[in-house]
């Protein structure tokens, strides 16, 4: 089962990323790097849960990624307690996404 949450309203962005650190993935169905990192993000969010994974398609939600200046997909931004401490763009493999975000969180 995915634990990866696809976000549908910004107002359940912002819900979800008040507390703890949370892994925004801001994606778009078209965009072939996204896809490939789908499973990337999957099996990264069925480890300990120490970090919640979230997608955020940008095309269906312009307006959150507007905010956070979104150029270019997949872009990821990691947030903490809502507040965002980092960005990474472009696709990834597990260990390097691993040691992005145990490098900062």
């Amino acid at each position: 089962m995915s634990k990866v949450m696809e976000i549908g309203t910004k107002a359940d962005f912002e819900t979800e990323i008040k507390e703890g650190v949370v892994l925004v993935d801001f994606f778009a169905v078209w965009c072939g790097p996204c896809q490939a990192m789908k499973p990337v993000l999957e099996e990264y969010s069925g480890g300990d849960g120490a970090v919640k994974v979230l997608a955020v398609d940008v095309d269906k939600l312009a307006e959150v990624a507007g905010k956070y200046d979104i150029m270019s997909i997949p872009t990821f931004v990691l947030f903490k307690n809502g507040e965002p401490i980092e960005s990474k763009t472009g696709a990834m493999g597990m260990e390097e996404l691993n040691n992005w975000i145990n490098k900062i969180k």
